[in-house]
């Protein structure tokens, strides 16, 4: 039993181990291998009799490993990836399908599906927006699985499904333990955890489990004093000057106030603070039939920021200008009724999922992106240029935002013991999401009357209250998700060691978008691109706006096709998976799948809008209403061993996956918007093999390892991301061509009641590219203008010119097009530990080598941000368990 928030277990699932030990992992006398039961069919089997590619790993397990965080666990899963900027703001990426992210601040609004389902038990809890960042706490097992997953798992399941099984009340009796820690990191503060259950057989048939836990991680990242021509942030007034279209007469004469943050100086400011309970009940009705109903809450809160500038001197500081923090809370209801009626399994399964998110975002460095970034920061207009002048530019953003989702499953099955078998279900999905976004973008100081003109309607929001008086613009809308489907699987045995299988989902999804930006009615929009006459067009647009939209729509350019006259957006068709595998003898299978997954179309605020600057690659562009369905069609081979008298277990398997209208999310202010939307980039291929292996050595070492291999490629760009979006042939971002892991764990006896061990890890991650968009150099003479020192960040040249207007350097001549390398790096860990049956004491250290990794590198401010690991942290644990 360990302390391990969920984007850590999530990734935990460290497929490379499978399991470490034989059921009685303290003793010494085991031999073999464990074996692992799984659900990933919806099934309790072995895993190595499922022919289908999954990596599990068993709560004791997560101990053994000896890491602590999450940037210690992603590395022993090479096949799956978490990017993003810190707790509560990551995305899940697996076999390397992955794109551009959406920015964290208006990720709420724009609402991209995930393209990796996540399960809490039997509950679905990802989320349009945010993924559920859930603490793993007393956990069972952690499963991953890779590839799509859709036609048991649903709409994100599309690059694969992560599933976080729990322990459950049982009727045995009494049991209860704890688990702390207590660390120090390398230049940082320090951290501590303790956890602690209790499980209570209250009768025959009633027993009740509580987990208590509360985290508390220290800081390493330094908010630094800002000192302009020293790596701080200076401004520029040319840069500000060449993307507002050229807005100062003469920039270099144009004097600029640098932002201050001397009173947010403060030495490792980025703390993070889970505190949570789940509470289950398991009543037994009668010997056929049993109910169990679980409640998760929790509460993660975090300040600062997890990422550092890379124009300041060291790796752990950054330069903030606004106190930054996210708090983030959820309650999770969960019920499960199962039984048996004849011949079948029944299984009905539901939950309610509450969250709330409040943000403050620093927001500073959007003016260094967008076209209206003078007219926010610069007084020049009718000025005379001796007394033009740019002021402080610190911004910031606070989000608002309230979501539920209730979810309703009803599947049965048929015996395991026939010949064929069938799962089958009906699944039934309601996400409603309402966020608020408040943005100061303009400087409210010396123009105040600026603020109230963004915000619109005189500064009222859409529930009635006043926004204040500094917030200059708003996003203030709603999102509802509907989705029914139907589903099932079907499995015969052709012989007695042959099997095929066939299974289909078919979905229907309603997806309703209402609300408005500042200006813009997003509502209104909808309903008259969905009614598509000349009247409700012309009505909302304009006569002569709404000949354009006409135009436009006739020509193709702009897909309505899947809105009704209310502006809600319906998608159905059906999915299919089928495989076929083959129990060579009773220690090997083959198998061979062809599978299908799909995310759905996701609405864009101000579609439609057409590009401010219509030239070059930008030449007749408008943002898409919604961006298309991407689905992605996947075909593995593998295989699945326990040689040498259950002594190793080998894995692998080889696939080759289609994706086909690859959602990306597109953030241009320069040339089209200064608001994100979400685009259908192109068609990519993705071929790889991974496997992983546990080798018991000896009765005292055992010896397991993992490894990834992706070739990644767009094979097509839509023409309009011509020189925007790379080229056919380039690699997709964020997955390394190559990654692994080595693991070992030697026991030592020490006396007939206590055992001695040390647990040790290597994990190798390759270069990975940032983003889809090949703006790389273009950041990088930005950075240089307004910090006067370059990123000194790896950049992967794939073009000579990056297309579009106004995107030329200080001297005139067109950038270059590439992307920021995320370069390769090495993490090891190691610990020393005791044990017996009762309790467990340990030192651990973790990032031995003190490497500083680059996880991440967050663009989205038009200069990089570099979230990285912590830092060498040395720590005590020690757990007390009690049956």
């Amino acid at each position: 039993m360990k302390l391990t928030k969920l984007h850590c277990a999530v990734l935990t699932a460290i497929a490379a181990s499978g399991s470490l030990y034989a059921e009685e992992e303290k003793k010494l006398d085991r031999a073999t291998v464990e074996v692992i039961e799984v659900t990933a069919t919806k099934r309790t089997e072995s895993i190595q009799e499922v022919p289908v590619t999954v990596t599990a790993i068993t709560g004791d397990n997560l101990e053994t490993l000896g890491v602590s965080n999450f940037d210690q666990y992603v590395e022993f899963l090479p096949n799956v990836v978490f990017q993003g900027t810190g707790p509560g703001q990551n995305e899940i990426y697996i076999r390397g399908a992955a794109t551009t992210q959406t920015n964290i601040s208006v990720s709420s609004v724009q609402a991209l599906q995930p393209s990796v389902a996540f399960y809490l038990d039997e509950q679905p809890v990802s989320m349009q927006g945010r993924n559920l960042d859930i603490y793993a706490t007393d956990v069972e097992r952690i499963e991953v699985l890779p590839g799509p997953q859709g036609t048991l798992f649903g709409a994100s399941s599309q690059s694969g499904t992560v599933r976080l099984i729990t322990n459950k009340p049982n009727h045995d009796g009494f049991s209860a333990g704890f688990d702390t820690s207590t660390s120090s990191t390398t230049g940082g503060d320090m951290s501590n955890s303790v956890e602690a259950y209790f499980n209570m057989s209250l009768s025959d048939s009633l027993a009740v489990r509580v987990t208590a836990y509360n985290d508390h991680q220290g800081g390493w990242i330094d908010n630094i004093l800002n000192v302009p021509g020293e790596g701080g942030y200076s401004g520029s007034a040319e840069v500000i000057s060449r993307i507002s279209g050229g807005a100062l007469t003469n920039p270099e004469n144009v004097s600029i106030t640098a932002p201050q943050n001397h009173a947010l100086v403060e030495d490792n400011f980025n703390t993070a603070d889970y505190a949570g309970a789940r509470f289950g009940l398991a009543y037994i009705i009668n010997s056929e039939w049993d109910l169990l109903v679980q409640h998760t809450q929790q509460s993660l809160d975090t300040e600062g920021v997890f990422s550092y500038d890379p124009n300041l001197e060291g790796e752990s500081s950054t330069n903030r200008f606004t106190p930054e923090n996210n708090n983030d809370d959820f309650g999770l209801t969960t019920w499960t009724l199962a039984g048996r009626l004849e011949h079948l399994d029944i299984v009905y399964t539901g939950g309610y999922l509450d969250r709330d998110i409040n943000s403050t975002i620093d927001y500073t460095g959007y003016t260094n992106g967008g076209s209206f970034s003078a007219y926010y920061v610069c007084n020049y207009s009718g000025i005379p240029e001796a007394d033009q002048e740019c002021l402080d530019p610190t911004k910031f953003y606070k989000e608002a935002t309230s979501s539920s989702r209730m979810t309703h499953e009803f599947r049965l099955n048929t015996s395991a013991e026939n010949r064929w078998r069938v799962t089958a279900g009906v699944f039934y999905d309601s996400q409603e999401l309402s966020t608020v976004g408040q943005f100061k973008i303009a400087n409210t100081e010396k123009f105040p009357d600026l603020a109230r003109t963004l915000a619109g309607n005189e500064g009222i929001n859409s529930n009635g209250g006043p926004f204040p008086s500094e917030v200059s613009f708003v996003n203030d809308v709603s999102h509802t998700i509907d989705q029914i489907a139907v589903f099932g699987q079907f499995e015969f045995d052709i012989t007695d060691t042959v099997t095929a299988s066939f299974g289909a989902r078919w979905y229907q999804i309603d997806d309703i978008y209402k609300g408005a930006t500042t200006g813009d009615d997003v509502s209104g929009r909808l309903r008259a691109f969905g009614d598509g006459s000349d009247a409700a067009l012309t009505e909302f647009f304009g006569a002569e706006d709404a000949e354009k939209y006409k135009a436009a729509i006739a020509s193709g350019q702009l897909e309505t096709s899947l809105l009704d006259n209310n502006g809600k957006l319906t998608v159905d068709d059906t999915i299919i998976k089928a495989s076929i595998d083959w129990q060579v003898t009773d220690n090997m299978m083959l198998f061979t799948s062809y599978s299908e997954g799909f995310r759905p179309p996701v609405t864009n605020r101000v579609g439609g809008g057409a590009a401010k600057i219509q030239e070059g690659a930008f030449e007749g562009f408008r943002i898409p209403v919604y961006s298309t369905t991407d689905s992605l069609d996947n075909v593995e081979l593998g295989f699945k061993s326990t040689l040498f008298d259950q002594t190793l277990r080998f894995n692998a398997t080889a696939y080759y996956s289609k994706i086909s209208d690859l959602q990306t999310s597109r953030y241009d202010p320069t040339n089209i918007s200064f608001l994100v939307f979400t685009d259908n980039v192109g068609d990519a291929e993705i071929r790889g093999i991974d496997g992983d292996f546990t080798w018991v050595a000896t009765d005292n070492l055992i010896i397991s390892g993992a490894f990834s291999f992706i070739d990644s490629e767009l094979t097509s760009v839509n023409d309009q991301l011509d020189g925007i979006a790379p080229s056919a042939g380039a690699r997709l971002p964020y997955s390394a061509e190559f990654s692994g892991n080595l693991q070992a764990q030697y026991f030592y006896p020490i006396d007939k009641d206590m055992t001695g061990y040390i647990n040790g890890s290597i994990s190798y991650t390759g270069d990975r590219l940032a983003g889809m968009t090949m703006d790389a150099y273009m950041i990088e003479d930005a950075t240089n203008l307004i910090y006067g020192t370059g990123s000194g960040l790896s950049i992967q040249k794939e073009s000579d010119d990056y297309k579009g207007v106004n995107y030329q350097d200080r001297n005139g001549e067109a950038f270059a097009g590439g992307r920021y390398i995320q370069d390769s790096y090495i993490l090891a860990n190691v610990s020393f530990g005791v044990t017996n049956d009762e309790w467990k004491a340990e030192i651990f250290i973790d990032n031995l080598t003190n490497e500083s990794a680059i996880l991440y590198i967050d663009t989205q401010q038009y200069t990089p941000k570099v979230v990285s690991n912590r830092p060498r942290t040395i720590g005590f644990r020690f757990s007390y368990d009690m049956y």
